[in-house]
């Protein structure tokens, strides 16, 4: 999957519950999205989240169509 480096104090989150980006693991883990590289980045979480959910319907759509066409 890559290297991924580990999350530092920099780091953004998104925070579920108020739908802010905040900066460090200041909120629950079960409120937090990320980490991110920026507070922008943590804002939009939830906009990414949903176009890459999409993304993934769609993939399954298709291979559940050619599938069933087999």
């Amino acid at each position: 999957m890559g290297d991924v480096p580990l999350a530092s104090e920099g780091d953004f989150y998104f925070n579920t519950k108020t739908g802010q980006g905040e900066q460090g693991k200041v909120s629950s883990w079960q409120d937090r999205m990320g980490p991110y590289r920026s507070r922008e980045e943590a804002e939009h979480a939830f906009e990414r989240a949903a176009q890459r959910n999409h993304a993934a319907d769609e993939a399954e759509k298709e291979w559940r169509d050619d599938w069933e066409e087999d």
